[in-house]
C-alpha cells in the first residue's frame, strides 16, 4: 500500500471521484483544501498529492513536499578571523611549545619558528585563537561569500585613487617642467592659465583610447573546447554589420526559404537579380564551390573505400584517408594514360597528323592478294 488515504472503494463510489476530480479541473467544484487549510492545484498528479504511508497522513495534502525537516542547529555564521581570547604571560603544560598558544601543537603552529621556543625562554607567549565549529546546512556548505566583510573593499578602493593620485601628479609636474622651459619669462597670471591648459590637456590625456583596441571593434572573443577552458584566440564576425542579412534581401513570402535554426538559406532569394550587383547566391553555390566540393568527393571516397573492405575512416583518420584519396587519383589518371595508350596502339589514331592510306580512305586498292584453302 502506497499510501494511508487510499482505501477500498466501490465503483460508485470511485466514479464520483473521477467526476469530483474532472469538476474540479474544470473550475466548476472548488478545489480541495489540505490540513493548513491550503488549497491543492487539482492538476497536480496524485503521486505527488498523497503523502507515504508512514507518515500516517489522513488526507492528501502538500506538506511532504515542502522543506518540513528543517534542523535547527544549522547556522550562516562563519568563523571570527583573526580573534584571540586569553593571553597568558607563562607557559603552560600542554601548550605550544614554539609560541605558547594552548590552542595549537608545535607541528600546527603558525608563528615565526625560534631558535628556542617560549617553553624554554617563557617569553613571547603569544594569545589562544578563537576555536569556533558550524554546523552548515547544504547552502551554507556551498556559499562563496560566506563569511565576506565588504567594509574590507574600501582598501581596494583607496589603493587605487591612491595610484591615480600619485600618476596625476606626476603628469603634472611634467606639464608644468615643459611649460617653465617654454616660457621661463612669463609672470604668475600667465602660469595660472598654464595651469588651465593643463587640466584641459589632463583630461583629454585620460579620454584617450588606444587605437589598437579601436580597430578590433570586429573580434569577438569565443571561448573553445581547451584543456584549461580557456580562449585560444579571437574569431571575427561572419558578416558585416553594415550588410544586409540575407533573410532581409527579399521579404517575399515565397521566396528563398530561410532556416533559422541552422542560419541557413539553401537557394537564391534574387534569381532574377543580375549575378554581378549581388554578393549573395545562397549557400549552395558555396557548397558546390571551392574546396567543400573536394571535401565532399573525399567523403564518397572514403565511403566507397570503406564498402570495398578497406580500413578507412574520414572522421578517425583524416589525414589517411585524404593520401589514400591522392594516391587514388594518381593511379586512376595512370590507368586512363594507358587504356589510351592500348587504345591507340590497337586501332590507331585518328586525330593524329599523319596522312591515312589510300585504301582506307576510299575502301579499295589495285594491290592484288591471293588467300588459300584455309583463307
Amino acid at each position: 500500500m502506497a499510501t494511508a488515504s487510499v482505501a477500498f472503494k466501490s465503483r460508485e463510489d470511485h466514479r464520483k471521484q473521477i467526476e469530483l476530480e474532472e469538476a474540479r479541473k474544470a473550475g466548476l467544484a472548488p478545489a480541495e483544501v489540505d490540513e493548513d487549510g491550503k488549497e491543492i492545484n487539482p492538476h497536480i498528479p496524485q503521486y505527488m498529492s498523497s503523502a507515504p504511508w508512514y507518515l500516517n497522513a489522513e488526507r492528501p495534502s502538500l506538506k511532504h513536499q515542502r522543506k518540513w525537516k528543517s534542523d535547527p542547529n544549522y547556522t550562516k555564521s562563519w568563523y571570527d578571523r583573526g580573534a584571540k581570547t586569553f593571553h597568558a604571560d607563562k607557559f603552560r603544560k600542554g601548550a605550544c611549545e614554539n609560541c605558547g598558544a594552548m590552542t595549537h601543537d608545535s607541528k600546527g603552529c603558525m608563528e615565526r619558528p625560534c631558535k628556542i621556543g617560549a617553553k624554554w625562554t617563557n617569553k613571547n607567549i603569544a594569545p589562544d585563537e578563537k576555536i569556533e565549529t558550524f554546523e552548515l546546512d547544504y547552502d551554507g556548505k556551498r556559499d562563496r561569500w560566506n563569511g565576506y566583510d565588504a567594509a574590507t573593499y574600501a582598501q581596494v578602493i583607496q589603493r587605487y585613487e591612491a595610484r591615480d593620485e600619485a600618476r596625476r601628479k606626476y603628469l603634472k609636474e611634467q606639464q608644468l617642467k615643459q611649460l617653465e622651459t617654454k616660457n621661463n619669462n612669463q609672470n604668475q597670471e600667465g602660469g595660472d592659465t598654464d595651469d588651465e591648459d593643463f587640466e584641459d590637456a589632463l583630461k583629454v590625456d585620460e579620454a584617450k583610447v588606444d587605437e589598437s583596441k579601436q580597430m578590433d571593434f570586429a573580434k569577438v572573443e569565443k571561448r573553445v573546447r581547451t584543456t584549461a577552458g580557456g580562449s585560444t584566440g579571437t574569431v571575427r564576425n561572419l558578416r558585416i554589420r553594415e550588410d544586409t542579412a540575407k533573410y532581409l534581401l527579399n521579404l517575399d513570402v515565397n521566396s528563398a526559404y530561410y532556416d533559422p535554426k541552422t542560419r541557413s538559406m539553401r537557394e537564391d532569394p534574387l534569381p532574377d537579380m543580375d549575378p554581378n550587383e549581388k554578393f549573395y547566391l545562397g549557400d549552395n553555390q558555396n557548397r558546390l564551390s571551392g574546396q567543400a566540393l573536394e571535401f565532399k568527393q573525399l567523403n564518397i571516397h572514403a565511403w566507397e573505400a570503406f564498402d570495398k573492405g578497406h580500413d578507412v575512416h574520414m572522421q578517425a583518420a583524416p589525414s589517411q584517408a585524404e593520401l589514400l584519396h591522392k594516391y587514388y587519383k594518381i593511379n586512376k589518371e595512370k590507368l586512363k594514360g594507358q587504356t589510351k595508350e592500348s587504345m591507340m596502339e590497337r586501332y590507331g589514331n585518328a586525330a593524329a597528323e599523319e596522312a591515312l592510306p589510300r585504301e582506307l580512305l576510299l575502301g579499295q586498292s589495285e594491290r592484288e592478294i591471293e588467300y588459300d584453302r584455309a583463307g
